[in-house]
C-alpha cells in the first residue's frame, strides 16, 4: 500500500454560509491529495500528458462525517491501496484539527491513450514507481 499526507488550510472562499467547507470543494482538495502523492513518487500529471497517457477520474464516492470549517488546519491522507492496472484506486481521510476522522473519500481513475481515447495499462514509468509498494 502507498500512503501520502499534506496538510492545508480550508480557505474562506471555500466555506457556506454555516462556515462549513462547501461540499463542492472536496473534489479540489482530493485532486491535491493526488497530486501531491504522485508527485512524492517523482511523477506528474503533466510529464503523464506530455507522454500521451491522461488519467479521468471515472467515480467520485464522498462520506461526510464531521464538518470542517474555515481555517482549519486538515490531514489529507491519500492511499492507493491496490496495484494499479488500467485502473488507480485512491482512498482518503481527511482529520480535523484534532486527528478526528472527518470525510472519507474514494476515487478510480483511467489510464487514457491520447491518442486513440481508449483505456490502456498503466505506463511503465508509472508502474515501476509505485510497484515497491504492493
Amino acid at each position: 500500500m502507498f500512503e501520502h499526507q499534506i496538510k492545508f488550510r480550508v480557505l474562506y472562499s471555500d466555506t457556506d454560509k454555516m462556515g462549513y467547507m462547501y461540499y463542492g470543494q472536496y473534489a479540489k482538495y482530493l485532486e491535491m491529495g493526488r497530486v501531491e502523492a504522485l508527485r512524492s513518487l517523482g511523477l506528474s500529471y503533466k510529464s503523464m500528458e506530455d507522454s500521451g497517457v491522461i488519467m479521468p477520474v471515472l467515480e467520485l464516492n464522498l462520506k461526510y462525517i464531521k464538518p470542517l470549517y474555515y481555517d482549519d488546519e486538515i490531514t489529507l491522507v491519500t492511499k492507493v491501496v491496490k496495484m494499479p492496472d488500467t485502473r488507480i484506486y485512491f482512498k482518503y481521510e481527511l482529520l480535523n484539527p484534532s486527528g478526528k476522522l472527518a470525510t472519507v473519500a474514494e476515487t478510480t481513475l483511467v489510464f487514457v491513450d491520447c491518442s486513440t481515447g481508449k483505456p490502456c495499462l498503466i505506463p511503465a514509468n508509472f508502474k515501476s514507481k509505485i510497484e515497491t509498494y504492493f
